[in-house]
């Protein structure tokens, strides 16, 4: 973790003072990432949040999201737990008390395509391991229209995602689980 963070320049475009600096703030979505060239930076790893996390706001508590990254390529559909073994590695160095009292990723929420035929049970199991049965559910997005003028959501979902039986079969899996979406 020694390199330095190749995006200052592209931070210090926009600096915000402190409204309330004493104000415990839990920021509710953050990404962590490595070797992503197409980034404005291609790493956000434990350094540069906790640069980030230290600039007079009193963030306490980030939650880290998939950013779709260190997925395991031989575990199918399981292979977002992957990242979730790696953000659940920051966490736990965050959480060893050596790098200052803020908590990084201290939720992780994981993510998974619902409509995923017979795994979804297995893959949302393999996520609550990787997290240590901490990982609420985040699957795809289901926004979609028509026109090329309002964005679908990143990972194109087809019309009418939520009416799917495949996406129902694996959205039955989470109440189980005490998952949401």
């Amino acid at each position: 973790m020694a390199s330095q963070a190749t995006n200052a320049d592209w931070l210090a475009l926009t600096v915000e003072a402190p409204l309330e600096s004493d104000l415990p703030i839990c920021d509710p979505h953050h990404h962590l990432w490595d070797l992503r060239p197409t980034r404005v930076a291609p790493r956000y790893l434990l350094d540069e949040i906790l640069a980030d996390v230290r600039s007079g706001h009193n963030v306490v508590s980030p939650c880290s999201l998939s950013a779709r990254r260190c997925s395991k390529p031989t575990a199918g559909s399981h292979a977002p737990g992957g990242e979730i073994e790696f953000v659940n590695g920051i966490a736990a160095m965050s959480a060893s008390g050596q790098y200052g009292p803020v908590r990084i990723a201290a939720g992780i929420v994981g993510t998974a395509d619902l409509r995923l035929r017979g795994c979804c049970g297995r893959g949302a199991d393999a996520h609550l391991v990787a997290g240590g049965g901490t990982v609420p559910w985040h699957p795809s997005g289901g926004t979609w229209d028509a026109s090329d003028a309002v964005p679908n959501h990143r990972t194109n979902p087809p019309k009418g995602l939520f009416l799917r039986q495949d996406f129902r079969a694996g959205f039955a899996h989470l109440a189980p689980r005490q998952l949401t979406y």
